[in-house]
């Protein structure tokens, strides 16, 4: 019986990934708009650093961040909006599977969406500038847990808001002060004292941390502290995100 579970458990799991990578994620605008948006940002920043390369190599960490967080909450804030209004999602939460194992399948394709944009900044910039000094070992892990930081707030966010407008408005409240505050392109330090203990309370600022020093750049804190920290961030936003999905649709 355990077994039998076990298989329409992943059965399920995949069924559920497959629909939102056909449904929304492999859509031709959101393939060119996930395109587009890392590509953009990568080449302002490297528009602007000119022919310096140690511009370009400090800069990456930032761009590779913005990539990833702008392009999982965006997507994933709108498409669980657009389920509920259409009952879908409803409909969905009526599955006999686990609620955990429900919402890690309908947040998968956002986390994979969010990887594969981290490497379009990096493979621009491996044209630009060496990479060879670069911790692949840090940087792939470091990517994923920023891919899946960012899902979760974005399913916080979808789940917290009814409209699409509200999701894409609390989604800039949270990520634009997150851009100035989170270390992206300039040092936590040089902030007002007073604004310092916020950058520490956001996830961002310890994927960056790690980040820069998965290109060789310095770090601020030591890499198993921004690792365990980030893990803890990924944690609690799920528990609150199942915790209002619970609250509000199933209880």
């Amino acid at each position: 019986m355990v077994e039998g579970e076990a298989s329409v458990y992943r059965i399920a799991f995949w069924n559920i990934l497959l629909k939102d990578m056909r449904s929304y994620y492999l859509k031709p605008p959101n393939i060119s708009w996930g395109m587009v948006f890392p590509l953009a940002w990568t080449g302002m920043f490297f528009v602007r650093s000119g022919s310096d390369l140690d511009s370009i190599a400090g800069l990456l960490p930032g761009v590779v961040a913005l990539s990833i967080l702008f392009g999982t909450t965006s997507v994933l804030a709108v498409t669980v909006t657009f389920e509920k209004r259409g009952r879908s999602f409803e409909r969905l939460l009526l599955a006999p599977i686990p609620l955990e194992l429900l919402m890690l399948a309908k947040t998968s394709g956002a986390i994979l969406f969010g990887v594969v944009n981290s490497f379009v900044p990096v493979v621009i910039a491996s044209f630009l500038t060496d990479l060879s000094g670069t911790s692949w070992t840090m940087f792939v892990p470091v990517v994923v847990l920023i891919a899946v930081a960012s899902t979760f707030l974005g399913l916080f966010i979808a789940v917290s808001v009814s409209e699409v407008f509200e999701a894409q408005t609390f989604s800039n409240f949270v990520r634009f002060p997150m851009i100035f505050l989170c270390g992206l392109f300039f040092p936590i330090a040089m902030l007002p004292s007073f604004l310092q203990p916020v950058a520490f309370a956001l996830p961002l600022t310890y994927g960056v941390d790690i980040l820069r020093g998965a290109f060789g750049g310095g770090m601020i804190l030591s890499t198993a502290l921004d690792f365990a920290v980030l893990l803890v961030f990924c944690a609690a936003l799920f528990m609150v995100s199942l915790r209002n999905i619970r609250r509000r649709w199933i209880l």
